[in-house]
């Protein structure tokens, strides 16, 4: 057993980072430090790919910046500088990698939503199952 292996058997999984998929629109919050100063910084875009490997997981999230400029950012899983990460919505894709983002432009650009399944609803409670009545 080598080291790298011991590393990834005490590896803990970041809990600040909830469950992603290719197609999530995603804002990500990174500790940036400057010198002496830390501060936050965020980025927001779409996540277009997800590579696993124990310690070396990582995922890369896509935006368009000023002057329609792709920026894009890979981020370690398991790094302990992302502060949070938030899912803002999940997206309808049927590809793992989506490198044919990077050609698309304005409109061309927008992914479905991906809805919640009917199996996953839960059913709003009534008034008549749950006891009450409204009598006049």
């Amino acid at each position: 057993m080598n080291l790298v292996e011991s590393l990834e058997r005490n590896l803990q999984p970041n809990p600040k980072i909830p469950p992603l998929q290719p197609g999530d629109q995603v804002r990500v919050h990174q500790k940036i430090i400057e010198g002496d100063r830390e501060r936050i910084q965020v980025f927001q875009g779409t996540v277009i790919r997800l590579r696993k490997g124990g310690a070396n997981a990582s995922f890369t999230v896509r935006r368009i910046a000023s002057n329609n400029i792709g920026v894009e950012r890979t981020y370690l899983l398991n790094s302990p500088r992302i502060e949070k990460v938030e899912v803002m919505r999940h997206a309808k894709v049927r590809r793992a990698q989506l490198y044919y983002f990077r050609n698309l432009r304005g409109k061309s650009a927008r992914l479905k939503e991906r809805l919640p399944s009917a199996g996953a609803k839960a059913k709003p409670a009534s008034s008549a199952e749950s006891g009450e009545t409204s009598e006049a």
